[in-house]
């Protein structure tokens, strides 16, 4: 009987390769069929990889629909093998990557009038690199489509983008490529210890485990910083903005829903469970540059004039959030951060869509040349309004459940204060997260600033007086636009409404990731364990108001008989 199961994840996978195969035998001059034709791939990758959804099993944490075709020998002299699974971290990524697919290729029929061909081969190859990237459980697989996804990146902003195209590109490929050669060398230094005998995900974590402290902390920066800069955080974002402003729309949506969460899924999969010593010391300083991340992108989003440009900072903004979570390190906060993900991946593929739109039309970005648009295009006003107060994080919107996650257990981490001096928390009698929610107050600004700068925009674009003639010729959303716009939409009040279906099917595997960095962290594993003991204890203390600050009878007793961390 399983000889005869389906590969749902490899059909999915290249499904998208088959229509550039057929694509490329298609005439040149053909533009609409090859319009069509790469639509229907991406439609039939989004109707094949649903199956994932119905068939994965919410109760197990491990990976999953692994059929006998997809775990079998690739290269076998050095034991890498072409095997993929799923679990709740990569299932809605993989999902958000196929939903997506058909919605980019429509967003350019109207933009995209050359070598049109080569453009639907780009979007079609890309996307078998990005879900080639989320299912592979092999490290080097997970390398290769790692490359793979930067040549058609490279191409549709360096032939489809704007003035300054090469440029943007060019910083692209450079700043990815630095941080792929760092990951390269962590991943054969931990292949190397594990015997040289595989290059397999569980075979890889348990080789990193047993590294030393030292060799902890100089791989996990080595393998961090890859994933940090596709992110990006502050201070590695300076690539994102060019490479937005200057991609086509379709590139814009791939850059900021997919490609920017691979960062994220990276650390996730490899970094944090490889190297768990060399995350929780990494982890405050990651906070930091988090926190930054997002008071930095908000601040500078809002004097943006450019409205593409003002989108490019905010994400900077929104995934400093997302890092922030995933470097809190408990369940709440690191499932926060991946919904957060998936709520980045609607809100502002949603906004690229809007002011590609816009873009069409007027062939200009700049907030000065629009105003009252609400009287001349209403159903784009009332989208463009829905989705950027889903961008705001407004309750009821697909922005709210993840910040609201993130916030909410980055409050509560052990994991952004293990480096506190005791004396000086212990003096203070407020508990032992002082650092966490220094972070979190911080982090919390942020919510008000991107609210600030997104009501900025749509008070500039769709209110006011509409005294430009240009804006007066607008035409509203046409068939084709309403037929990507809408999923978008719908998906801002699904997922802020009904986040369970979502939530569910990651917890299994977000318990399993947290609970393996905790179990696996020799030096810092003792420092959490002791952080939850003196969390419970001083509880107790503030519930029953005894006289003795029971950190006083522990800070006596380690002074005794010498402290352990």
């Amino acid at each position: 009987m399983a000889m005869f199961e389906i590969p749902w994840i490899t059909l999915t996978m290249f499904m998208p390769l088959v229509g550039a195969l057929i694509l490329a035998f298609v005439p040149s001059e053909h533009r609409d069929l090859h319009r069509h034709i790469t639509t229907v791939f991406m439609g039939l990758t989004f109707l094949v990889s649903i199956p994932l959804v119905t068939k994965f099993d919410p109760a197990i944490g491990t990976y999953q629909l692994t059929t006998g075709l997809e775990n079998i020998a690739w290269i076998p002299a050095i034991g890498a093998r072409y095997h993929v699974g799923i679990d709740g971290i990569s299932l809605w990524l993989v999902m958000l990557t196929t939903f997506l697919g058909p919605i980019v290729v429509l967003s350019g029929y109207g933009a995209i009038e050359n070598r049109v061909k080569e453009y639907h081969l780009c979007l079609l190859v890309l996307q078998t690199a990005m879900i080639g990237a989320l299912v592979a459980l092999d490290a080097l697989l997970f390398y290769v489509f790692w490359e793979l996804m930067l040549v058609p990146m490279y191409l549709l902003i360096g032939i489809w983008g704007g003035q300054e195209r090469i440029y943007a590109a060019v910083k692209l490929f450079l700043y990815t490529m630095v941080g792929s050669v760092l990951m390269l060398i962590a991943l054969l230094y931990i292949y190397f210890k594990a015997g040289a005998q595989s290059f397999d995900v569980d075979t890889l974590i348990a080789a990193g485990v047993g590294l030393t402290f030292d060799e902890q902390r100089l791989l996990f920066v080595c393998i961090a910083i890859a994933f940090l800069i596709k992110v990006p955080i502050f201070p590695t974002h300076t690539w994102l903005p060019d490479a937005h402003v200057q991609a086509p729309t379709a590139g814009s949506v791939i850059l900021a829903s997919i490609l920017l969460k691979m960062g994220t899924y990276g650390l996730m999969r490899y970094a944090m469970p490889l190297l768990p010593d060399g995350v929780f010391w990494a982890a405050p300083a990651i906070a930091v540059l988090s926190v930054i991340g997002i008071v930095y992108g908000a601040l500078v989003a809002y004097v943006q004039k450019d409205v593409k440009k003002l989108i490019a900072y905010s994400s900077v903004s929104h995934l400093g959030f997302v890092t922030l979570g995933l470097f809190a390190m408990n369940e709440m906060a690191v499932t926060g951060a991946l919904y957060q993900s998936l709520a980045h991946g609607i809100s502002t593929g949603g906004l690229f869509l809007a002011i590609g739109i816009l873009y069409e039309r007027r062939h200009t970005r700049m907030l000065a040349d629009y105003g009252g648009l609400t009287k001349q295009i209403p159903v784009f006003a009332t989208f463009f309004v829905i989705i950027a107060f889903a961008s705001a994080g407004v309750p009821g919107l697909v922005g709210f459940v993840g910040e609201f996650m993130i916030l909410g257990g980055a409050m509560s981490s052990y994991a952004l204060s293990v480096n506190e001096p005791r004396a000086f928390v212990d003096a203070l009698g407020i508990g032992p997260h002082v650092s966490a929610l220094a972070f979190v107050s911080v982090a919390a600004s942020g919510v008000i600033l991107g609210a600030l700068y997104l009501l900025h925009v749509v008070q500039k674009m769709l209110f006011g007086k509409l005294d430009n003639p240009k804006n007066a010729e607008l035409k509203d959303l046409n068939g084709r636009e309403l037929t990507y716009m809408v999923p978008i939409v719908l998906m801002c009040f699904v997922m802020g409404l009904f986040p369970q279906p979502f939530l569910s099917r990651m917890s299994a595997s977000v318990q399993r990731l947290v609970a393996s960095i905790e179990d696996n962290a020799n030096t810092y594993g003792v420092v959490v364990e002791d952080d939850a003991a003196r969390l419970s204890a001083y509880r107790d203390w503030l519930r029953t108001g005894a006289a003795v600050h029971p950190w006083a009878v522990q800070a006596e007793t380690n002074h005794g008989g010498g402290e352990h961390h």
